[in-house]
């Protein structure tokens, strides 16, 4: 169907209202740079999920990071991830105290650190869903390899699934998903399949492309109360999933419970470091009961679509991107951060 008929479909349609939910930050961050809501009917409805991994890190993770700092470690990161709050505190704000604590773009600069300044500890703060999983399992892989016994990780790895199925059995106001595309690359379209078939609520596989998303809201909406998945970034994802991901990933990890913020633990919703190789874990499997979040924020029902950001009553007046209370203000894909940045409604 060519793009100027779905735009034209989407946006006079007058049926039934519907209830799309993306659980992607990337998809979160193109739906609103691109003004997608004001381009479809109103009673289409996009909510945002659980996709930012920075999102749904626990503050108590934040805090064993900063404890470890203090300690006297150097903390490795990714920029986002420097900005987001503990329970009393960010990295930042140590950073600003004389800790170490050091940004990269990959996971593998730890190793040039630590070879270089062998009589330091080094931490990695190893956040991600199925898409980034692979890239720690490679790190682990050549610490071994280089024989680098100064580096540690310390993980809040998740999977998709699960809090798909999470947020199906406890809302089903959602009727379809905007499948994560990244996380597909690696778990192929076929991973929403079961839920689908269970909960009777389509998925679509979407590429980022404002032209692409709106392809799959188009086809969610056909696919109203059908329980399938269809895949509409096939350059990019398969139905089966990426078998060499798989294998390193098997190799080093297994599935484990996980603490999402805002939403508690998930069975089998997390993957950790197998026993065998324990000796590079930072002490990860500590935190697997203890979760909390900021008083206040609404940081767990903005995640779930319950709530609007604009609904918190920190938003835009104490919670802002330059001072951050919940962590869905600070990552460009967060939904707090893109609805006050890109007037999303």
């Amino acid at each position: 169907m060519d793009i100027k008929d779905v735009l034209k479909f989407l946006k006079e349609y007058d049926g039934e209202e519907i209830t799309i939910m993306e659980v992607c930050g990337t998809h979160t961050a193109s739906i609103a740079e691109n003004a997608i809501p004001s381009l479809i009917s109103n009673k289409i409805k996009l909510i945002s999920g659980p996709g930012c991994p920075v999102c749904v890190t626990v503050s108590d993770y934040v805090d064993r990071l900063i404890e470890l700092a203090l300690q006297g470690k150097v903390i490795v990161t990714f920029g986002d991830m420097i900005r987001v709050p503990g329970s009393k505190q960010a990295l930042k704000d140590i950073k600003s105290q004389g800790a170490d604590i050091r940004m990269v773009y990959s996971p593998t600069e730890i190793i040039d650190f630590a070879l270089a300044e062998p009589e330091k500890d080094f931490v990695f703060a190893a956040v991600g869903f199925e898409t980034t999983t692979p890239i720690y399992a490679l790190l682990i892989d050549e610490l071994i390899e280089k024989y680098v016994r100064n580096v540690w990780i310390l993980t809040a790895l998740k999977t998709m699934p699960q809090v798909i199925k999470v947020l199906c059995e406890s809302d089903s106001k959602i009727d379809g998903f905007l499948a994560p595309g990244h996380v597909a690359v690696i778990t192929g379209s076929e991973a929403f399949a079961p839920i689908a078939e269970r909960y009777s609520k389509p998925f679509a596989v979407s590429g980022f492309e404002a032209q692409e998303i709106l392809a799959s809201i188009y086809a969610l909406i056909k696919l109203r109360g059908q329980g399938r998945v269809v895949n509409l970034y096939k350059k990019a994802v398969s139905p089966s999933p990426n078998d060499k991901a798989s294998e390193i990933v098997g190799k080093y990890f297994e599935v484990c419970d996980a603490a999402w913020r805002g939403l508690g633990i998930i069975k089998g919703s997390g993957l950790a470091l197998k026993k065998k190789y324990s000796c590079f874990d930072a002490g990860s499997r500590e935190l697997i009961n203890d979760f909390s979040h900021n008083s206040g924020c609404s940081c767990g029902e903005i995640i779930t679509g319950k709530k609007r950001p604009s609904q918190c009553r920190l938003f835009g007046s104490a919670c802002t991107p330059e001072h951050p209370i919940g962590a869905c203000m600070v990552s460009n894909e967060g939904a707090c951060f893109n609805y006050i940045t890109n007037n999303r409604e």
